[in-house]
């Protein structure tokens, strides 16, 4: 088994610097802001997400060893395969997080990141509790059925969630050009983050916003629309507990309405957040297609459509 340092714990006083060096920036400008309880429940979110990994993480790092018994292939651990492991781990985090927009049972985990309506350092460590239960760890087994090693895996995933940090931040507007064209920034993370009908479900990279690029996902960052942050129904709430479980038990309420047929119950299990039945709720892609016809000038705009569907309704599946 090959060794390697937790960057994520010898990155903890890093964390509580930003923090503190970003409360200083909150208090003389107003380029970053804090409220208290969300920022105590968000530190809470990340405790939890600590003592749960510590309890159940063994579950996904099971099945990367089983994958990695299994398969023929063995890149070793050079430097060479580290940074390539690093680039590919990246675009397996590209696809984690856009599934996990994009399918409601990963969004059940995924969605305790968003939850906060600020947007500063301490939401970075807003972390879910049930990751292991939405299986987002299957997304990774394919990057380990490559060769890679699972501990060289682990130790480019916390790489990739310490660099992520940073960029939970208003108090950065933009890097330079070039920089902004190759990696994730505050900028482009600020509108993964918002709930604006343009910015839904965008720039989902971890490390690089190329993929965001070459997959159609990217979204600039405009002054006209200044972002609004938080979930498209907010909580209203700052307990944890209920920040961690909210969307748990909203799939379980859907799971056991009477009159559904099957392929309607794995509806609410399994497609977008948003979907109903009935059509009683709305996805993004028809609060996208609300905006532009409430305000045409924006069709075609980065992240809306060109033209709305004729109904906002969504047809119940046969």
């Amino acid at each position: 088994m090959p060794e390697y340092p937790d960057v994520v714990t010898l990155a903890v006083p890093l964390f509580v610097a930003g923090i503190l060096l970003e409360m200083v920036i909150a208090w003389r400008s107003d380029r970053a802001r804090f409220e208290l309880r969300d920022s105590m429940c968000s530190l809470a979110m990340g405790v939890g997400n600590i003592v749960v990994g510590m309890l159940i993480g063994f579950v996904g790092f099971g099945a990367a060893m089983a994958v990695y018994e299994w398969t023929p292939l063995r890149l070793g651990t050079s430097w060479p395969v580290l940074v390539i492991g690093l680039v590919i781990d990246d675009f397996r985090y590209y696809w984690w997080h856009r599934f996990s927009h994009e399918i409601r049972w990963m969004w059940a985990s995924h969605v305790n990141h968003h939850s906060s309506q600020h947007y500063n350092l301490t939401t970075a460590l807003r972390q879910p509790w049930s990751s292991t239960l939405s299986l987002g760890f299957v997304v990774g087994l394919p990057v380990i059925a490559l060769g890679f090693h699972p501990a060289l895996i682990v130790f480019v995933g916390g790489v990739n969630l310490v660099y992520q940090y940073w960029i939970h931040t208003e108090a950065i507007h933009k890097m330079p050009r070039w920089f902004e064209f190759l990696f994730n920034t505050p900028s482009h993370h600020r509108v993964h983050h918002a709930t604006n009908p343009r910015y839904l479900d965008a720039n989902y990279g971890g490390i690089f916003i190329v993929w965001d690029r070459l997959f159609g996902t990217f979204v600039p960052e405009l002054d006209e629309d200044p972002c609004r942050y938080g979930i498209v129904k907010n909580l209203g709430t700052f307990n944890p507990l209920r920040v961690a479980f909210h969307e748990w038990s909203g799939i379980a309420r859907d799971l056991v309405r009477p009159g559904l047929s099957l392929k309607q119950r794995l509806g609410y299990a399994l497609a977008r957040p948003g979907w109903s039945h009935d059509g009683s709720r709305k996805t993004s892609v028809l609060l996208k297609a609300d905006h532009v016809r409430r305000i045409p000038g924006d069709a075609g705009q980065p992240g809306l459509p060109y033209i709305g569907p004729e109904s906002s309704s969504q047809s119940p599946p046969s």
